[in-house]
């Protein structure tokens, strides 16, 4: 039997969602809710149903696993424990210091219905977390390092969208190659925010905006600007289009470390993703995490679970005695 997916938002996440489902043979799409007008939704999956969020309820036999495609900011800290008492659920929260207080949130929720929920999915949080724990875990004299990029960061383009005199705008986060290149040499370089990345601005301008003043307020911006090397590029709005318009990422995370009895011989653990579509691969990953909730479910298991908690068989359409002879 094919596990039945729902989606809650058809943004870029959700419409990645989509995909996915639609790469994985034991899983079919039963249903998209929305806050919008569902008329006004138009889906790919033929024979799907597109039902506004406050339909929701009537689902709820409808539904083996609900995939949540909300922001981190102010959707999913409400909506997944909200829908974690109805469904299994699963999310990619990315509020990394705020991971805590949504695993309690979700965990009450649903160890009270008896449901799962998987949170935090994706590729950092993510699968750059299961590296940083495998490398860690095998490598314990050692150091981690995290580079992202190069790759578009929404919540920072978001930001100079939003500075007055700016008509549009994407940003770019860029790993420095030094340090890279240090890391790779097992150095074991201390480095600084300034020495990891770069951050490349591309901005379109409203008419008679002045340049000048965008740009610093662009580079003094903290939080987000300002403790970084920043690079403001102003061109049009076709150029925007035409060469900015994807939503790549990527990245590597590194563990630099030492073996030996007395840590004489070096050893490097590496991982790296590269991007065309950020959220597309995010949603692939949730697609496989998706596998996990309904499998756990079906065991009897329940409450909230991250990456850390579901074991690698969980996630493979494979049985156990193919992923053995293939795999192992």
């Amino acid at each position: 039997m094919s596990i039945r997916i729902g989606i809650i938002g058809y943004g870029n996440l959700g419409r990645g969602v989509e995909c996915a489902v639609r790469q994985n043979p034991d899983m079919e799409l039963k249903a998209v809710f929305t806050r919008r007008n569902p008329e006004t939704v138009k889906i790919l999956t033929a024979g799907a149903a597109v039902r506004h969020t406050d339909d929701i309820d009537a689902w709820k036999n409808e539904i083996d696993v609900m995939i949540l495609c909300g922001g981190s900011a102010t959707d999913l800290p409400v909506q997944t424990p909200k829908y974690a008492a109805m469904f299994n659920v699963v999310d990619s929260f990315d509020t990394h210091a705020r991971i805590p207080e949504h695993f309690a949130n979700v965990d009450a929720a649903a160890q009270a219905s008896g449901k799962v929920g998987i949170i935090s999915v994706g590729w950092d949080p993510g699968m750059f977390s299961l590296n940083r724990l495998y490398a860690g875990a095998v490598l314990p004299s050692g150091n981690d390092y995290t580079f992202w990029g190069k790759g578009v960061s929404q919540g920072h383009s978001d930001a100079i969208r939003r500075i007055p005199g700016v008509k549009n705008a994407k940003q770019y986060t860029v790993p420095v190659d030094e340090a890279l290149a240090s890391v790779r040499a097992g150095e074991n370089p201390a480095l600084t925010t300034r020495e990891k990345h770069t951050r490349e601005c591309y901005v379109v301008l409203e008419d008679g905006a002045n340049a000048a003043e965008i740009e610093n307020t662009i580079k003094t911006m903290p939080n987000y600007f300002a403790d970084y090397d920043t690079t403001v590029h102003f061109i049009t709005e076709e150029e925007l289009i035409a060469n900015h318009s994807g939503i790549p990422h990527g990245g590597f995370v590194l563990r630099s470390g030492k073996t030996g009895w007395d840590g004489e011989h070096s050893a490097l653990i590496e991982y790296s993703l590269k991007l065309d579509s950020n959220p597309e691969f995010t949603s692939s990953v949730i697609a496989a995490y998706a596998r996990a909730a309904y499998r756990l479910s079906k065991e009897g298991e329940k409450g909230c679970k991250t990456v850390f908690d579901i074991a690698p068989k969980y996630l493979s359409p494979l049985s156990n005695e193919e992923m053995r002879a293939k795999l192992l």
